[in-house]
């Protein structure tokens, strides 16, 4: 144990660190799900001195040395025969850059990843109704964690279109799009894991109703179409990790 610890201090304060031409390699992961961080052994030298993982440059992970039983910290496995390591029940805290350095003659990074953990739940609510005898107004937002929008549909004796069909792709790589499809407002997201469909529980029509009075009671037209989900359906997303 002094010897190790006395190895990961040379390996963090006197060894150059050479990077080589190694790109970071982008991954993407569903919130709650595992991840599994691979190194090529190839490129770890036959007989090295240390092997460490850390997130963000110096936050520690796994420390290794040939021989020794590894130390890992909680929440993390790691493979003494690959020197993978494996990520459990990732949160969007846990998106960060991990890094595999080994210590040899010199430092060397060997595995490079740029984790984005990505969440997918999405919201559709009613923001404003506004009615006449024969026409009807109504303002939706579709709703992530990190991003909305918002569109208007239009009734006119029960006819309904969507005046301003829109979409919007985030800086994250996120896509959001709102419409209407028999009657019914459809909330769509997706991002590189997964694809999220939110329907109200109710149809435009039951906000649009004509019966002769000019307008409806406020409570009644600020309902939430967020009463459940009729349909959530997840494509899980594949990440190919290639190593130039």
């Amino acid at each position: 144990m002094v010897m190790e610890q006395l190895l990961f201090r040379l390996f963090n304060f006197v060894s150059p660190v050479s990077a080589g031409s190694r790109a970071v390699t982008p991954v993407f992961v569903q919130k709650g799900n595992d991840v599994v961080l691979d190194v090529i052994k190839a490129n770890v030298p036959e007989k090295f001195i240390l092997l460490v993982w850390k997130f963000n440059g110096s936050d520690v992970l796994v420390t290794y040395s040939p021989g020794g039983e590894p130390t890992v910290f909680e929440g993390v496995e790691f493979s003494v025969k690959n020197y993978s390591v494996k990520l459990k029940n990732l949160q969007k805290t846990d998106s960060r850059v991990y890094t595999a350095r080994v210590t040899a003659s010199q430092e060397k990074i060997v595995a490079e990843y740029n984790v984005t953990v990505q969440v997918s739940p999405v919201s559709l609510t009613v923001d404003s109704v506004s009615s006449s005898s024969d026409s009807c107004n109504i303002t939706v937002t579709c709703r992530t964690q990190d991003s909305n929008i918002s569109s208007t549909f239009r009734c006119v004796n029960q006819i309904c279109e969507d005046e301003r069909e829109k979409s919007k792709t985030t800086t994250s790589g996120t896509f959001l799009h709102v419409n209407l499809v028999n009657d019914s407002i459809i909330c769509n997201h997706s991002n590189q894991v997964s694809w999220t469909t939110n329907t109200g529980q109710t149809k435009i029509q039951d906000f649009c109703q004509h019966d002769g009075k000019n307008e409806r009671q406020d409570n009644q037209l600020m309902h939430s179409l967020n009463c459940n989900l009729l349909k959530i359906s997840w494509v899980n997303g594949f990440v190919s990790y290639i190593f130039n």
